[in-house]
């Protein structure tokens, strides 16, 4: 992996107050009355609430300002791909998928509850991602078209041709020996897809050119790939307590991974490949992708 120093822009020192608009907006969600049961409350609370890097929710509002589009009107996306991220999770570390005990150095959900209700616990945070983008007030002033669209991109990103399938063809790989274009296939759906969904939601808000649009796009399916191929190699590189999750539970588990199917230095050339086009697409967008440039950065340095 090519060592970089981090950018020099003032987007990082805007992260703590994005990190924290996110988080107030997260923890809103559960602070309106008792319609949630305790038990399932407390699961769904548990799984969002507690720490997390929230770069999907980073990237948004990183988009948002490529855009000029305030930040208020980004909050309920930040915070419906939180949510829909924490579903995901709790869904993949399940006993019938990947059986981890282990997530952000706490034991999983399933493990600190039960199973069921860590499945229910999953279902209400995807249906809440949809509620958080449905009532928002900032985006009920914008054109409905623009809404319209901004969900669609959640629901595809989630559904079969995106998360669901992904994962379920990341089972069907299980003890298999896969190409490298089957595993991309695999990580453009099961992880690329939501960051995808994350930089590409808040585009439907901003005045966009269709060249510019295409160029955002290309960035975000290469920038999503990056961020597995660099998660596999953490899954090699580090120990359970750097990852704060079972270091080598794919190993354990038979499933094909880059550093599986490319070797280690294979697998970081590949990352750096994905990088640096990535980067390229989005420098020509001018200085206000400097945002998400930091947080391409963050994905390719990152150590958990």
């Amino acid at each position: 992996m090519i060592a970089r120093a981090p950018r020099d822009n003032a987007f990082g020192d805007r992260l703590p107050l994005y990190r924290e608009r996110v988080n107030q907006r997260l923890a809103r969600a559960f602070s309106s009355g008792d319609e949630i049961p305790g038990r399932l409350r407390a699961a769904m609370e548990y799984s969002v609430l507690g720490p997390g890097k929230r770069v999907r929710p980073l990237l948004a509002y990183a988009s948002g300002e490529l855009g000029g589009i305030d930040a208020e009107a980004i909050d309920a996306i930040a915070a419906s791909v939180e949510f829909t991220h924490a579903y995901s999770l709790i869904h993949d570390d399940l006993p019938s998928m990947d059986d981890d005990d282990l997530r952000r150095g706490l034991p999983t959900t399933h493990r600190a509850f039960d199973e069921a209700t860590a499945v229910l616990a999953g279902d209400a945070l995807q249906a809440l991602a949809f509620e958080t983008l449905s009532t928002d007030e900032k985006l009920a002033t914008r054109p409905a078209a623009a809404q319209l669209k901004i969900v669609g991109w959640l629901a595809r990103a989630i559904g079969p041709a995106g998360m669901v399938g992904g994962q379920a063809l990341d089972i069907e790989a299980e003890g298999k020996s896969v190409s490298e274009t089957a595993l991309e296939n695999i990580h453009r759906r099961k992880t690329g897809a939501l960051i995808r969904a994350s930089i590409m939601m808040p585009s439907e808000l901003g005045d966009f050119s269709d060249e510019a649009r295409v160029k955002l796009d290309a960035f975000a399916c290469d920038i999503g790939l990056v961020f597995q191929i660099r998660d596999d190699l953490l899954e090699v590189e580090e120990d359970t307590a750097t990852l704060g999750k079972n270091a080598g539970s794919d190993r354990a588990n038979d499933k094909s991974t880059y550093p599986s199917v490319l070797g280690i230095i294979g697998a970081r050339n590949r990352a750096d490949a994905l990088y640096e086009r990535a980067t390229g697409t989005l420098e020509s967008l001018g200085p206000g992708a400097e945002g998400l440039l930091w947080v391409s950065d963050f994905i390719l340095r990152r150590s958990c």
